[in-house]
């Protein structure tokens, strides 16, 4: 993991804010209310190239020059963003080159966001142009503290098929592999006579007969799009760091697929910034997704930004009800709702959290996205609660800079990420497992991290945890095997579950034994599996007599020389035969599991392994209320949100001084409904 070159040091509150949208005569009043209600930072401007270039090469900067103006009278701070994630009609009109496109070839026009592709040269030509003359004018300025690029890379749209990305496509595969043979080879292209003989053959993803493109060529188009955007994202970086003040940042917002997110941020940005919208998951289009976790579903997409950038920052965090006018009818946050959901994000490691948005627009398509204030402008019930985060956020000023604390990681990479995107038996198996381990995690206050093998990875950064879970490494390489061997010899427990390590960075199937180069480590031997089938009674096994359901797919396991059988298939005909083994290796051992995570398995995995509950000396907690800690200098600060909207009772197990009270609790002590403690241990 490499350092981040960029930290708050202080705890601090955002909102997002489009001078553009309202009437100069509105702007003093609004800094005034944002700066009395606990705002220290505005970001600007991410939208508005129309305005800063409305003719090509004609440019202007007048109306902004005087929102900062007062700005810097108010001593409000702000973020800048560039604007390529809205190119102006002029320009889309004049060049219908720089849109993209759906796989059908049918450009994506004018009157959304997001509808350009990456590989244009006139985009990025444009894009140069109107960064640079943005870093330009308004880099010296004492109120910007940093710069956001675009604004949620590969959002609205993660694929791309225009001309320009096909012609990109070509030169990516041919500097990859250097010859058609080698390509042919890499790809299965003698499966169905998919032969290439021509550099020109080679587009992007084209319709196909049952849309079932040839897997390899879609697993390096994955990568592709993640090349294009981080070329894209750098490409900006670069221009803005030849006119940035020294300690002004450069960062992106979101977190989005098809993309490297960690190496975007290790080679363009100082600082990852992270769009949280918990109401997402109330929706009406949302409706039965892990119904029982509902909002905390957002703090396994906070573990993930926080292995890509340990301390990090939210751009755009939920205040109101998030709506546009053709989708996402959600609902506003109840009372409480909002400072808990930014709770979560600072309990996370967010130091920076920034509110969508400080007035709700009254026009475009996002008319029912709701901000702090409505459409009258006049204080609410949201504006209360900010003040009281805001107040809240100052008695949590020791903490900032703190680090999260886990009982264990989950292993990724980009490559088996990118594999489960296309190939249906990964996803399957993926979102299964990621479920379950998420949903223990959660159920049993054991906080886990996010550990994504990259170029780079090393040992110690494996070695701070004393588990790992790795569930379904389709593809395997001899590196990642090898850094993986030599953690368990250290002391580490590795697991991992069915569908393991049967591929190679290709995406083809490997002639040897499953799991393949981890077999060594697991001291097992696959000769059967399959999916389970709901013609059959729920699959499941029996460890240590207990009831452990095996769900989705199952793989039958021999164990070999050493290994020791921990749990047996009570069901189906392999009814007696190894579910879950372990092995020794060195200081550690290997489990492994022949099957998808259950929620059972992750509980019974993670008690055998003595994880669960990690903070179970010092608060015993219901399920409904999440426990996190962070640590700084020794010290350990714990978090309690309950996400209900009734009481909730915990119990202290010794006397615990409160951040946001100033009391010390003791025995039980109520949480109201969606209310927040934190207690210094």
């Amino acid at each position: 993991m490499s350092e981040q070159r960029f930290r708050f040091d202080s705890l601090t509150i955002g909102v997002c804010y489009y001078p553009e949208h309202w009437d100069e005569s509105l702007w003093a009043d609004d800094l005034r209310r944002m700066l009395e209600d606990g705002v220290a930072v505005v970001r600007i401007g991410e939208f508005a190239w129309a305005y800063f270039e409305p003719e090509e090469g004609v440019f202007r900067f007048d109306l902004f020059d005087r929102f900062l103006a007062l700005c810097k009278e108010t001593g409000m701070k702000v973020i800048f963003g560039t604007v390529s994630a809205t190119p102006p009609a002029w320009l889309t009109h004049k060049y219908p080159e720089v849109l993209n496109a759906n796989m059908e070839g049918v450009l994506y026009r004018h009157g959304m966001r997001r509808h350009y592709n990456y590989n244009s040269p006139v985009y990025q030509e444009k894009c140069a142009v109107i960064t640079a003359k943005l870093a330009q004018h308004f880099g010296p300025h004492p109120s910007i503290i940093g710069w956001q690029i675009d604004n949620e890379l590969n959002c609205e749209m993660d694929r791309f098929y225009s001309e320009a990305d096909s012609v990109a496509f070509r030169a990516f595969v041919k500097e990859k592999y250097g010859t058609l043979d080698a390509l042919n080879a890499a790809w299965g292209t003698v499966f169905w006579s998919q032969t290439y003989t021509d550099w020109a053959q080679i587009f992007v993803p084209r319709p196909t007969l049952q849309n079932s493109p040839n897997p390899h060529l879609m697993l390096d188009y994955n990568r592709f799009v993640s090349e294009s955007c981080i070329r894209f994202c750098a490409l900006q970086a670069g221009i803005l760091r030849q006119h940035v003040a020294p300690g002004v940042f450069i960062t992106t917002n979101g977190m989005f697929s098809r993309l490297d997110n960690h190496r975007m941020a290790r080679e363009c940005l100082d600082i990852y910034t992270y769009d949280s919208y918990p109401n997402f998951a109330f929706g009406l289009n949302m409706a039965g997704r892990l119904d029982r976790l509902r909002d905390r579903w957002s703090g396994k997409k906070l573990t993930e930004v926080r292995s890509i950038c340990p301390h990090f920052g939210i751009m755009e965090q939920q205040s109101g009800a998030g709506s546009w006018t053709t989708r996402m009818e959600n609902p506003t946050p109840r009372p409480g709702q909002m400072q808990l959901w930014a709770m979560q994000s600072v309990a996370h490691g967010a130091d920076f959290v920034s509110f969508f948005r400080w007035r709700t627009c009254t026009f475009g398509t996002e008319i029912y996205w709701h901000g702090l204030l409505d459409y009258d402008n006049r204080d609410n019930r949201r504006i209360a609660e900010l003040r009281e985060f805001a107040a809240n956020l100052k008695k949590l000023a020791p903490l900032c800079g703190a680090d999260s604390e886990a009982a264990f990681a989950v292993v990724k990479d980009y490559d088996n990420v990118f594999d489960a995107d296309l190939d249906t038996w990964h996803r399957h198996v993926d979102a299964q497992s990621d479920n379950a381990i998420f949903e223990v995690s959660q159920l049993t206050h054991t906080p886990y991290d996010m550990l994504y093998l990259q170029e780079g990875t090393t040992l110690d950064e494996l070695l701070r945890y004393k588990a790992l879970f790795m569930p379904h490494a389709c593809i395997m390489t001899a590196a990642r095997a090898d850094l993986l061997e030599r953690y368990v010899r250290r002391g580490g427990v590795l697991v991992i579950g069915c569908r393991s390590a049967y591929k190679d960075e290709h995406g083809r199937c490997v002639m040897t034994p499953q799991p393949g180069l981890l077999q060594k480590l697991t001291a097992t031997d696959v000769r059967d599996f399959t999916f389970t089938t709901p013609a059959e009674e729920t699959p499941y096994a029996l460890f240590d007599g207990r009831r452990m359901e095996t769900p989705l797919f199952n793989d039958v396991l021999t164990p070999l020389e050493g290994a020791k059988v921990l749990a047996r298939f009570a069901s189906s005909y392999y009814a007696g035969e190894a579910a879950l083994t372990e092995n020794a290796v060195g200081e550690g051992r290997v489990l492994h599991l022949g099957s998808a995570f259950s929620t059972d398995a992750v509980r019974l995995i993670l008690d055998y392994l003595g994880l669960t509950e990690p903070m179970a000396d010092v608060i015993a907690a219901p399920e409904d209320v999440e426990l996190v800690a962070r640590v700084k200098d020794g010290r350990r600060y714990v978090f309690a949100l309950n996400y209900q909207s009734v009481p909730m009772t915990l119990t202290l197990k010794r006397p615990l001084r409160s951040l946001l009270s100033g009391s010390t609790d003791e025995g039980c002590v109520a949480l109201p409904p969606y209310g927040v403690q934190v207690w210094a241990l």
